[in-house]
C-alpha cells in the first residue's frame, strides 16, 4: 500500500456504547453511581485492612493490591467514558489514547497474575497450614506483588509501543468505549499479523498460564479438603477460599468464555461488553464479595463500626 494512504493521526473518535442521547444520559447516571461505589468500596477495604491488625496477613496484603488494581483500572476508563456520554464529539487525543491503552492493558494483566498469586496463597493456607506464615513471609509476598506489577507493566509497554508505531488509516473512528488494543489495531493501514501474534503470546503468558496455575492450585486444594474427615473442618477450609474462588470464576470465566470459541473471534459488541464488565462490574463486585463471603472482614467491619459508634456517643454526650 502506498505511503500516501498512511498517516499518523493526531486524535481518535470513540463511538462508545450508544449514539442515542437518552440512552447515554441513563448510562452516565448508572456508571457514575457505580464508579463512586467502586472507589468508596475499595478504599474502605484498604482502610479496613490497614486499621485492623487481625487482617495484617498475606491474604489481605494481596487483597489490598487487588483493590488498588481495581480502582486504577476503573479510573483508566470510566471517567473518560462519563465525559464522552455528555459530549457531542467523543474525541480523545493520540497521546491520551496511548496512555489509556497502556494503563488499562497493564492493570488488566496485573490482575490476572495477582489472582494466580492469591490462589497460591490459598493453596499454602489449606494444604500446609502449619507452615503458612513461614512460607508466605513478608519478603516472598513483596516479591510476588512486585512480580505482578512489573510483568503486567512490561507487557503493556511492549504492546502499546508496537500498536502505536502502526501507521493509521485516515479513518480515526474507534468502535469501542475506550482505546482497546484490538479496536486500535483495526485502524492500521498495514498487515497486523505480527501484532496479533504478540497479543496471542501475551494472552498465553498473562492469562492462560496464570489460569492454569489457579486451576492446579484449586485441584490441590479440593483434593486436600476432601481428605479432611470432619464436616466442620471441610467447611472451614472451603470458606478460606470461597471469596477468591468467586472472583476467579468471574474474572477468568468471562474472558475465556468469550475468546475461546470454535467458530469465531469475539464481535465488537462482545469486546465492548467485556470492557464494561471489567471496568464497571468487577471493581465494584470484588469488595462486596470479600465483605459478604469473609467472616474476618465482616468481623473487622463490626469492630470498626462499633468503635465509630462509641466515638460518636462520646462526642454527643
Amino acid at each position: 500500500m502506498g505511503t500516501h494512504n498512511q498517516t499518523w493521526v493526531r486524535e481518535f473518535i470513540l463511538l462508545g456504547l450508544s449514539s442515542d442521547w437518552d440512552t447515554q444520559i441513563c448510562l452516565f447516571v448508572l456508571f457514575s453511581i457505580t464508579y463512586m461505589v467502586t472507589v468508596l468500596g475499595n478504599f474502605l477495604i484498604v482502610l479496613l485492612i490497614r486499621l485492623d491488625s487481625r487482617l495484617h496477613t498475606p491474604m489481605y496484603f494481596f487483597l489490598t493490591n487487588l483493590s488498588l488494581v481495581d480502582v486504577s483500572y476503573a479510573t483508566s476508563i470510566v471517567p473518560q467514558m462519563l465525559v464522552h456520554f455528555l459530549a457531542k464529539c467523543k474525541v480523545i487525543s493520540y497521546v491520551s489514547c496511548a496512555a489509556q491503552l497502556f494503563f488499562s492493558l497493564g492493570l488488566g494483566g496485573i490482575e490476572f497474575v495477582l489472582l494466580a498469586v492469591m490462589a497460591y496463597d490459598r493453596y499454602v493456607a489449606v494444604c500446609d497450614p502449619l507452615r503458612y506464615l513461614v512460607i508466605m513471609h513478608v519478603g516472598l509476598c513483596t516479591r510476588l506483588a512486585i512480580t505482578c506489577w512489573v510483568s503486567g507493566s512490561i507487557n503493556s509497554l511492549m504492546q502499546t509501543a508496537i500498536t502505536f508505531q502502526l501507521p493509521m488509516c485516515t479513518n480515526n473512528f474507534v468502535d469501542h468505549i475506550s482505546c482497546e488494543i484490538l479496536a486500535v489495531i483495526r485502524l492500521a493501514c498495514v498487515d497486523t499479523t505480527s501484532n496479533e501474534v504478540a497479543i496471542m503470546v501475551s494472552s498465553i503468558v498473562l492469562l492462560m498460564i496464570p489460569f492454569c496455575l489457579v486451576l492446579l492450585s484449586y485441584i490441590k486444594i479440593i483434593s486436600t479438603i476432601l481428605k479432611i474427615q470432619s464436616t466442620e473442618g471441610r467447611k472451614k477450609a472451603f470458606q478460606t477460599c470461597a471469596s477468591h474462588l468467586t472472583v476467579v470464576v468471574l474474572c477468568y470465566g468471562m474472558t475465556i468464555f468469550t475468546y475461546i470459541q470454535p467458530d469465531s473471534s469475539p464481535s465488537v459488541l462482545q469486546e465492548k461488553l467485556i470492557s464494561v464488565f471489567y471496568a464497571i462490574l468487577m471493581p465494584v463486585l470484588n469488595p462486596v464479595i470479600y465483605s459478604i463471603r469473609n467472616k474476618e472482614v465482616k468481623g473487622a467491619w463490626q469492630k470498626l463500626l462499633g468503635q465509630l459508634s462509641g466515638l460518636m456517643s462520646k462526642l454527643a454526650s
